[in-house]
């Protein structure tokens, strides 16, 4: 008998156990029901699934991959599916079964006075942030794709967005974890203690591990103070420099009652009003960058007016050319939307390459400097597109590329930005986490011997290679 026959009895007796254990309806083998979890957010990628599974315990995602071991059938794990590293969908062999998370999405607990939530994987972000504030409290997690992301993958790709500068990764609002292992094993982690010196911080293995070494499906996340006022500002700076000088006066000012500190390009801003309906920009003229700042705290009033004062003496000094505090929740969310909308701003623009980088501080400009340069040799046919949290030294670096030109020329822009990267002592992947897109280029960024200790931990919890067998580093 070939491989081919074997691999298909395989799958068909691990679909009929799945069917015993979790229940036949949740088990999608119909190519038109497939469809929807063979192909990435973006359409960029696209893979074959064998079958998809839609375990609705804890115990029943056990008892999958169980049976996955047992049948020798590999299982790739999707959340909201809203990954950008070609890391949320099977690949094209079409032997992969996805497993999907999204039943397990209840609120388990909320931690007495508020401090916490017990919440399962499946529940999309903007729930987790919902239940929060009905407990007075605040998640601060946050990121474009809350309305569709689910926590479990959340912390699987240990996420930043917008308030990172002020709350930390995603790993920094985790107490404890519930993890189904690649043998079966469930791992229940689920405390609530703020310190805990008895060894090895296990959760940490698996808060960005994209899923490589466990299934997360439920967490205790810690919860944060509901800020009471918060002031949004955007301003026009006339170089990186500026803005980064610019983010040191401020952070000096209100240290970390900064939550975001967004660095924007004129023409992204451009392209966003123009192709975005009902967006505005936020101040008029067109220089070549912008801010867009966050500072928020507890106390009821008295913030807008210290913002206010500080702004004032950078004006003066001619650190900004010009700003806006908004005045309105309809103008904040605007100023955000100008932000988070140049991604979907460049897909009207041309096909979208993309990555995630950092760098430090200092090295932004420079780093800028340098890809903008590369780009322009390619002429009007590359549009270079960058922004990101500044505050962090984390840069989305975008490129809309004419759609006749992109698959030419995506690989030499991606190649030179990573080179420029590692040069200058950053991260080719910041916030995105690795998938299968970077997996060689980050074997280029990391030392032997960091690459060989997560290889040993990886072959000490996934000999069998049963879950993500070919996501991520190694």
């Amino acid at each position: 008998m070939n491989r081919a026959v074997d691999t298909a009895a395989a799958i068909e007796a691990f679909a009929r156990g799945c069917a015993d254990a979790i229940g036949a309806k949740y088990v999608i083998t119909a190519a038109d029901e497939l469809e929807p979890f063979e192909t990435d957010f973006w359409r960029q990628n696209r893979g074959k699934a064998a079958l998809a599974l839609r375990p609705g315990t804890t115990q029943e995602v056990a008892a999958v991959v169980r049976l996955a071991r047992e049948h020798g059938v590999q299982i790739l794990v999707q959340g909201g599916n809203t990954g950008l590293a070609n890391g949320s969908i099977p690949n094209g062999s079409g032997d992969q079964a996805v497993l999907l998370l999204s039943r397990l999405n209840r609120i388990r607990k909320v931690g007495p006075g508020g401090d916490y939530l017990v919440v399962e994987a499946g529940c999309i972000l903007a729930d987790v942030q919902q239940a929060a504030t009905d407990a007075g409290r605040y998640f601060p997690l946050s990121l474009g794709a809350e309305g569709s992301c689910q926590i479990g993958g959340n912390l699987a790709t240990n996420a930043g967005g917008i308030n990172v500068l002020r709350y930390g990764n995603a790993r920094e609002q985790v107490l404890g974890l519930e993890v189904v292992l690649p043998d079966g094993n469930v791992w229940d982690g689920l405390q609530t203690l703020r310190k805990d010196n008895t060894g090895y911080d296990l959760k940490q293995l698996f808060i960005g591990s994209e899923g490589t070494l466990g299934i997360i499906t439920a967490a205790v996340v810690r919860l944060a103070a509901q800020p009471r006022e918060r002031v949004t500002a955007w301003l026009s700076v006339h170089s990186t420099e500026d803005a980064i000088a610019l983010f040191s006066r401020m952070r000096g000012r209100f240290g970390d009652l900064i939550s975001s500190f967004e660095l924007v390009p004129e023409k992204g801003v451009a392209l966003a009003v123009e192709k975005l309906p009902g967006v505005r920009r936020p101040v008029e003229g067109d220089p070549d960058w912008h801010v867009l700042m966050e500072v928020a705290w507890t106390f009821a009033d008295g913030l807008q007016a210290r913002v206010e004062e500080a702004l004032a003496e950078l004006f003066e000094e001619g650190l900004c050319l010009d700003g806006a505090i908004a005045e309105s929740e309809q103008q904040r969310l605007n100023m955000w939307r100008v932000r988070e909308g140049q991604a979907e701003a460049a897909r009207e623009a041309g096909l979208v390459v993309r990555s995630d980088i950092s760098v430090p501080l200092e090295e932004i400009p420079p780093l800028l400097r340098d890809v903008d340069q590369f780009a322009a040799d390619f002429g009007d046919v590359v549009r270079f597109l960058p922004f990101g949290h500044v505050g962090d030294g984390n840069l989305h670096v975008n490129f809309a590329v004419a759609e006749n030109e992109a698959e030419r020329l995506e690989k030499p822009l991606l190649e030179h930005v990573y080179a420029s990267v590692i040069a200058r002592g950053g991260s080719v992947s910041a916030e995105h986490g690795v998938g299968r897109a970077k997996r060689d280029v980050i074997r280029r960024s990391k030392s032997p011997v960091a690459i060989e200790m997560m290889a040993r931990i990886r072959q000490a919890l996934d000999p069998d290679r049963v879950i993500n067998a070919d996501i991520g580093l190694v």
